[in-house]
């Protein structure tokens, strides 16, 4: 009897210290991933199905990263973010982060690009056809309408030097975003600024057919700028570089998914946010592909990479037209050492 209650007692022992053993190896397995909180520039909409996507198939897991994706409000809210230490890294248009540089050059955490994902701005000039706008200088004398923080109307001077345009003779209407299309449709303005994908679909939505719509892409018009790259706290990327790196992986990958079945992307951006209009959402992500991501530009930079002569270019750009505190520099707005190896780059837009 006593044999049989020491053989059970040192049963009772061992089990015990088999599940002591599988919770620590279970603790320290989650103590390996990297926390990220990721910052998006706005809504969940088409195009952040590139981070979904990445998420949902596992790719961030497989790269020991524990992600968190919230909605934004905007690049300069993303940015501000990332700069404040609420998030590690960021989705955000290049030209806010550059100009955050710029006026905050003593901030303990700069952000920095890591990945360029929106090789071409997708800003451009919206007016309705029957206003008989039809080229930049036609914009003189006449009010255009956007929120006062829209990247395109930040960046106008820039596309009105590359177009001759007087931008001293273009009158500026300031709004909320939600109004933006509807002043424009209701005849309150004459053209508008604002993110191709975005802009278009609101039109639509009210009613104004393509056909009826007059655009001037901004970089079919002279201006190179770069659009949205991925973000990150210069802090974070140097202490955990493994960890930016491994995220970036993951995008890349899931690039590469989005781009060959986009509508089948599409159903995981719905089951982050039910209320989207799936397709509308892909018609959004499509024409982000068509004219922001997989561009002549992008392919001949690469994905996620850029050209140092054109970011050079931008960042003089952005510091005259913005008229920044100091001048912004290049190589503190983008570091390219992050980016992915080519043999996996290579793999995700058409061209390469």
């Amino acid at each position: 009897m006593k044999t049989m209650l020491r053989t059970s007692g040192r049963r009772t022992v061992l089990a015990g210290m088999a599940l002591v053993l599988a919770s620590a190896w279970a603790t320290g397995a989650q103590a390996q991933n990297t926390k990220i909180r990721f910052q998006l520039d706005w809504r969940f909409e088409g195009p952040s199905a590139i981070f979904l996507v990445a998420a949902k198939k596992g790719y961030f897991k497989d790269e020991k990263l524990d992600v968190t994706i919230d909605a934004g409000s905007g690049s300069g809210a993303a940015v501000n973010r990332v700069a404040s230490g609420s998030y590690e890294m960021g989705f955000a248009d290049l030209a806010a982060l550059m100009e955050f540089q710029g006026n905050n050059p003593g901030a303990p955490n700069q952000p920095t690009g890591v990945m360029m994902v929106y090789n071409n701005t997708p800003a451009a000039v919206f007016s309705l056809k029957k206003s008989g706008i039809k080229a930049p200088k036609d914009l003189e004398g006449k009010k255009i309408g956007a929120p006062s923080f829209d990247g395109g109307r930040r960046s106008f001077p820039i596309f009105a030097q590359a177009n001759k345009i007087d931008d001293s003779k273009v009158t500026w209407v300031s709004m909320d975003p939600a109004l933006r299309e509807t002043m424009l449709a209701r005849g309150d303005i004459d053209a508008i600024t604002g993110f191709y994908f975005t802009s278009l679909l609101n039109l639509n939505a009210r009613g104004i057919k393509d056909q009826d719509i007059a655009i001037m892409s901004y970089p079919e018009y002279g201006v190179k700028l770069y659009g949205n790259a991925i973000i990150a706290d210069r802090n974070f990327a140097k202490n955990h570089p493994e960890a930016v790196k491994g995220f970036l992986r993951a995008v890349t990958k899931a690039t590469r998914d989005v781009l060959a079945d986009p509508a089948g992307s599409i159903a995981t951006v719905k089951e982050r946010d039910g209320i989207i209009d799936t397709a509308l959402e892909l018609k959004r992500l499509r024409l982000a592909i068509q004219t922001a991501i997989d561009t002549p530009d992008a392919r001949a930079d690469g994905f996620g990479d850029i050209n140092p002569s054109r970011m050079a270019l931008m960042a003089a750009q952005v510091t005259r037209t913005y008229g920044t505190k100091t001048s912004v520099d290049p190589a503190a707005a983008f570091d390219r050492s992050f980016l992915p190896e080519k043999s996996l780059t290579s793999s995700v837009l058409r061209g390469k």
